[in-house]
């Protein structure tokens, strides 16, 4: 898919992050986008950055859908069809996610279940749905967000990561066998599974309101919790003062969007340049590829104390 222009594209997530990303620089390069996410707010953000392309022509429509939910997006491929005026679109990019979940043995199942519905069911169900639309395109093709938690299970020998994890991992997994169904049955729609490595994105602080609310307005419990949490990591979080717990999650938070090695920008040109260039396959990030490289070269390590300072820094 050499150029974008004229193509009709759908976004999962496209709120804020990569697919905020996604959305402006596919409208900017003349697709038309479908993009969805669960708030409303985000998704005018988004529309609003692409006025420049919606004033040229580009069509761009917004629709709330939780990707978890069959019936969501089944509304949400119907409104596609109809505010689009067709029965294909090109480009379908699986991008929606949510952290949490982190031990499944500690943490409470209802968490670990969405983030996993979320993660995997929203990549499973957004194929199936939008599978015909694809089917009846001249030309398709389908991208899936994995992670680099797709190829690695945890992030760090003492940090847990279960529900994502294995998310990412079923992501990645059934991107590489369709990839073979595909070519057998439909050649004319080809898939590419995308491992970003740490992007600077507000998932962080995003997952945090989802579970625990605002730092600001977070109960005693939902405050213990946390410091429950840290003190699994070693960190002396026990007698941490509210306000500190609080201030604490928003820098976290912060920082992992503004401190990032990759910018959700630079990720979105790095997956466009990929799907023009025909990947299969697209890391994201300089962190990204030396992770691959290293847990490649030593696999039986990947999970041991000392693994993050075999060879390339990772």
């Amino acid at each position: 898919m050499e150029s974008f222009a004229g193509q009709i594209a759908v976004v999962t997530g496209g709120g804020s992050g990569i697919g905020r990303a996604l959305v402006q620089q596919l409208a900017a390069a003349g697709c038309h986008v479908a993009l969805c996410d669960i708030s409303e707010p985000d998704m005018a953000g988004t529309v609003e950055l692409c006025q420049a392309a919606i004033d040229r022509g580009v069509r761009i429509t917004a629709h709330r859908c939780d990707v978890a939910s069959e019936s969501d997006l089944n509304n949400f491929r119907e409104q596609v069809a109809q505010q689009h005026g067709a029965a294909h679109i090109n480009l379908l990019f699986n991008n929606a996610g949510v952290s949490g979940g982190q031990s499944f043995l500690r943490d409470n199942r209802e968490q670990w279940d969405r983030v996993f519905n979320i993660c995997w069911g929203g990549v499973y169900l957004g194929c199936r749905v939008f599978m015909p639309m694809l089917l009846a395109s001249e030309r398709g093709h389908i991208i899936n967000i994995s992670s680099i938690n797709g190829f690695w299970a945890c992030m760090g020998a003492n940090v847990e990561h279960t529900a994502y994890s294995a998310a990412k991992f079923a992501v990645k997994g059934f991107s590489e066998a369709l990839l073979v169904d595909l070519r057998k049955h439909a050649p004319h729609v080809t898939i590419s599974v995308v491992m970003p490595g740490h992007i600077g994105t507000d998932i962080a602080i995003n997952s945090h309101k989802l579970w625990l609310g605002d730092a600001d307005t977070m109960n005693a419990q939902q405050l213990d919790s946390v410091r429950e949490r840290w003190s699994s990591f070693g960190a002396d979080a026990a007698q941490l003062p509210d306000d500190t717990v609080r201030e604490l999650l928003r820098k976290g938070g912060e920082d992992f969007r503004d401190n990032a090695p990759t910018s959700a920008e630079r990720a979105a040109q790095i997956i466009l340049a990929g799907v023009q260039q025909g990947q299969w396959r697209i890391l994201v990030g300089n962190d990204a590829q030396a992770l691959d490289q290293a847990v490649r070269e030593h696999p039986e390590r990947a999970y041991d104390a000392g693994f993050m300072q075999i060879g390339p820094a990772v």
